[in-house]
């Protein structure tokens, strides 16, 4: 069974792990924490005993003013180190995987893990250097760590080939019964709404690809597709800020989100992002109308909250 197990984590957003953290023991114990001395840290390095974990600096793009880099390495290794065995535990060995530099309010150094998964780059979870303001003011001022973040349903959509995150909400129990197993360790495989609903005989009709997964558009109703391109701003902007502002707007009309292009000015260097919107309702039609006015909703707060310059 690969990601069944996780869903015995809690749903948090952010989970704080000190360095060295040498073995996955939130996947049975909801989460953990742990704390190490600069001696711990540095236990394994050769002149450990020389090193620290703090210093005044000034702050750069890659670390933290309080952190000495022989610390940041080290945390850095640690973090990457565990979250590739997670990745590899639930996607299999021989995963390929990229580290992209980005921001995060309360981590700094920030990145994001990306899989290529059946050809296709997926960012699969973010993480980064804990702010050490944030740490000290948890009363462990003598302590560094990392922390990480990631949606639980998006793997699951991922691991199942589930089309649809709406779906996690669901009251349907053709849906439900499918997880509800006596043994944690039994494999499940989602069956798709095209079986569940018609039978064998419809899934025939259905186009290739979605044979394949067994599975048809969840609503029959149709979609309405509008696009949002602007300005991004020159610093602090993530692409997950903008999927979870759409989310949050749209709620469950917003059926998917996808970056369909990327500008770069040839003299400002100012770069441009042109997102597609899918909206789409799971009872009824949507007219223009509606969806224009959620559409505008969400430029407005693209503009006010993310500081984009839109360019509709």
């Amino acid at each position: 069974m690969k990601w069944e197990i996780e869903l015995w984590v809690r749903a948090w957003t952010w989970v704080l792990f000190s360095t060295a953290a040498s073995s996955f023991c939130f996947l049975t114990s909801g989460a953990q924490s742990s704390s190490f001395s600069t001696q711990e840290l540095f236990a394994d390095i050769k002149d450990g005993d020389c090193l620290k974990l703090f210093e005044q600096s000034s702050r750069s793009a890659y670390k933290q003013e309080t952190h000495t880099m022989e610390a940041l390495k080290l945390v850095e290794f640690d973090l990457k180190q565990t979250l590739t065995r997670l990745v590899a535990h639930l996607f299999g060995d021989g995963l390929e995987i990229r580290w992209v530099d980005c921001y995060f309010p309360f981590t700094h150094p920030s990145f994001e893990m990306e899989i290529n998964f059946h050809g296709e780059w997926l960012e699969v979870l973010g993480c980064g250097v804990m702010e050490q303001q944030l740490v000290n003011s948890a009363g462990a001022q003598d302590r560094i760590g990392w922390a990480f973040g990631l949606g639980l349903e998006r793997l699951a959509m991922i691991l199942y080939d589930i089309p649809d995150i709406r779906l996690f909400w669901s009251e349907d129990e053709r849906f439900l019964k499918q997880f509800c197993i006596s043994d944690i360790n039994q494999k499940v495989k989602f069956q798709g709404l095209a079986k569940l609903l018609a039978g064998p005989e419809f899934v025939t009709l259905l186009p290739q690809p979605l044979k394949s997964l067994g599975l048809q558009p969840l609503s029959k109703y149709p979609a309405v597709i509008n696009d949002i391109s602007f300005w991004l701003p020159s610093e602090n902007y993530t692409e997950n800020d903008f999927y979870d502002l759409v989310r949050t707007i749209g709620g469950d009309l917003v059926e998917k989100v996808d970056l369909i292009d990327k500008f770069e000015h040839p003299k400002t260097n100012r770069t441009s992002h042109c997102y597609r919107i899918t909206y789409r309702h799971m009872e009824r039609t949507l007219s223009q109308r509606e969806v224009t006015h959620v559409h505008q909703a969400v430029q407005e707060a693209a503009v006010q909250l993310l500081g984009v310059e839109g360019r509709f």
